[in-house]
């Protein structure tokens, strides 16, 4: 179905990864609806839907999302993309697109040119926030005697809870003081007077959505009239983000490196920022469009920006930083990621047949002429 389709995305590239402006998940089609051909592209484009319609395809893969902004009309025939969106809705084709999600995440879009480079370890070059529930540390002070009894309650309802593992929690032993007013009536101890008492720091991890139901199973099950209990916000685990940095297993001239990615892609043609000479030991990788993205590490003579494509302006940038860039172009930059997603893919989703789309194609690939 289109549903476990979505979720095997989910699983590889995450949409909570996407950069904000992005658009990215399950564009258009029916979660309910069988999907047995499922065809992969970087663009949906006329011959690609044409593609499609021939391959009896029930769901296609864009890369690049067909629609970022707010849609007015769905009719055909036209030249927008509605047009097209139309004709794949007409005809049953379900369109997902990942884009940036799958540039982020672990063995995506940047981890394959990564690769092609050599580059087995690489670093991001920003960090965000896990896709993760939101959770708290629940400390609550217990005497020895009531300890396992508080434990098992906040344990039921909720607390405790790491990954496949249950009851997870902390013990540290201590003491406790108290000065109980004229009316109150401490469970142990006398009021009026200055109580010293053995307690247990308990210490359990709880989602945030659980937090309510396991504070009253904590008050239920505590001895004491007033429990001293305490909650920290717990921030997210930070995952790799857009981009990644790696070394290069030798160091070579800007120019070789420039060949090797040209051939290994086929990239029709590459532009170079810098002395085709210069020696380039580190690679900065952004698929598609760097922008300024990498402006913000470090970079020397030693590291090239490898990306798509480079702005006017970008371009002098990297000039005045001493470093250098290779430009593969933004579609060539993008296309190899389509197989390994596609293997991936077939592991997930047995008796789903895949196809890299033949009819993707570069929007700049018509012959160059030189004009008189």
């Amino acid at each position: 179905m289109v549903a476990d389709m979505c979720r095997a995305m989910e699983e590889i590239a995450p949409s909570t990864l996407a950069q904000d402006w992005d658009n990215v998940g399950l564009l258009a089609g029916d979660f309910n609806a069988v999907v047995r051909r499922v065809l992969l592209t970087i663009d949906l484009t006329g011959p690609v839907v044409e593609e499609a319609t021939r391959k009896k395809i029930d769901l296609i893969v864009s890369y690049h999302p067909p629609i970022f902004k707010p849609v007015s009309s769905l009719r055909s025939p036209g030249r927008g993309m509605e047009s097209l969106m139309y004709r794949c809705i007409r005809g049953g084709v379900a369109i997902y697109s990942p884009h940036t999600a799958l540039d982020a995440a672990e063995g995506g879009t940047n981890d394959v040119l990564a690769q092609l480079c050599g580059i087995h370890q690489t670093e991001p070059l920003e960090y965000v926030d896990a896709p993760t529930e939101s959770r708290c540390k629940f400390v609550v002070f217990v005497p020895p005697q009531h300890l396992d009894k508080v434990a098992d309650s906040i344990f039921e309802a909720g607390a405790g809870r790491i990954g496949d593992y249950t009851q997870c929690s902390y013990r540290t032993a201590g003491e406790g003081t108290f000065f109980g007013g004229r009316d109150t009536n401490p469970a142990v101890g006398r009021r009026g007077r200055m109580e010293f008492m053995e307690e247990v720091r308990l210490e359990s991890v709880v989602r945030t959505k659980d937090l309510a139901n396991v504070i009253h199973a904590m008050r239920t099950a505590h001895p004491y009239e007033e429990p001293a209990f305490d909650i920290y916000p717990l921030k997210p685990e930070l995952v790799c983000g857009i981009g990644r940095c790696g070394r290069l297993p030798k160091a070579t001239s800007l120019e070789k490196l420039a060949r090797r990615l040209q051939f290994q892609i086929r990239a029709k043609g590459v532009q170079m920022v810098g002395h085709r000479n210069q020696v380039v030991e580190f690679v900065v990788i952004v698929a598609g469009a760097a922008g300024s993205l990498p402006f913000r590490i470090p970079l020397s003579d030693r590291h090239v920006i490898m990306t798509g494509e480079i702005r006017h302006h970008d371009a002098l940038t990297i000039g005045r930083c001493g470093c250098s860039a290779i430009a593969l172009g933004h579609w060539a930059s993008e296309r190899p990621v389509l197989k390994p997603l596609a293997q991936r893919l077939k592991g997930c989703l047995p008796g789903v047949s895949l196809f890299v789309s033949s009819a993707d194609r570069d929007p700049f690939d018509a012959p160059r002429y030189r004009l008189e």
